[in-house]
């Protein structure tokens, strides 16, 4: 008997976490809060994130049971760290990668009231799309008026966007080792002008 190439429970498994990452913002939030920092504390978490004790260890328990978090209780204040996760989709021919970056956009849609209206009006998906299009505004490779008009969203609503965009985009530009798997726009444009 042959043994299968690859772990398909792993891989499975860390579909569905990408997902869950991507249907609780506080999830999402937490997790690349955790990313950010390298190792936290549930004190940590509570401080900075402002969330209740209780929501903290519950949240940070269930990203552990998710495999996203890991829990180190070899000391007497546990700390967590985060595993940088990926994800690729292959659609037709059409490659797209989730990576911590998408993660921390959707986790700041509870925070950021734009990023929100255009989760809630136009979905996830565009989120994903407008992101390939803040990577190159926010490094200066494409001007905001180019951005915004291929976003095909209302103009002063696609410059708001992009705008909490950039800073998803520069805080994470470092953190995520992934980053540069994240279509650019300039690259490969993901939507039709």
């Amino acid at each position: 008997m042959s043994k299968a190439v690859g772990d398909p429970e792993r891989a499975v498994n860390g579909l569905l976490s990408v997902a869950q990452l991507l249907e609780e913002p506080r999830l999402a939030r937490l997790y690349t809060f955790v990313l950010r920092q390298e190792e936290v504390t549930i004190d940590d978490i509570v401080d900075e994130l402002e969330i209740p004790r209780t929501t903290a260890y519950s949240d940070a328990g269930s990203l552990v049971e998710l495999e996203v978090l890991t829990r180190d209780e070899d000391q007497k204040t546990h700390t967590y760290s985060a595993v940088p996760i990926t994800l690729s989709t292959n659609l037709g021919g059409d490659e797209y990668t989730i990576t911590p970056t998408l993660i921390e956009a959707f986790g700041r849609s509870s925070r950021d009231q734009d990023l929100n209206l255009l989760i809630e009006r136009d979905g996830l998906g565009k989120l994903a799309a407008a992101l390939t299009y803040a990577i190159p505004y926010a490094n200066g490779n494409m001007s905001e008026r180019v951005a915004a008009r291929e976003l095909d969203l209302q103009h002063a609503f696609a410059i708001a966007v992009l705008q909490a965009l950039r800073d998803v985009v520069l805080d994470m530009e470092s953190v995520d080792p992934y980053f540069d798997e994240i279509r650019d726009a300039n690259e490969n444009p993901t939507i039709e002008g």
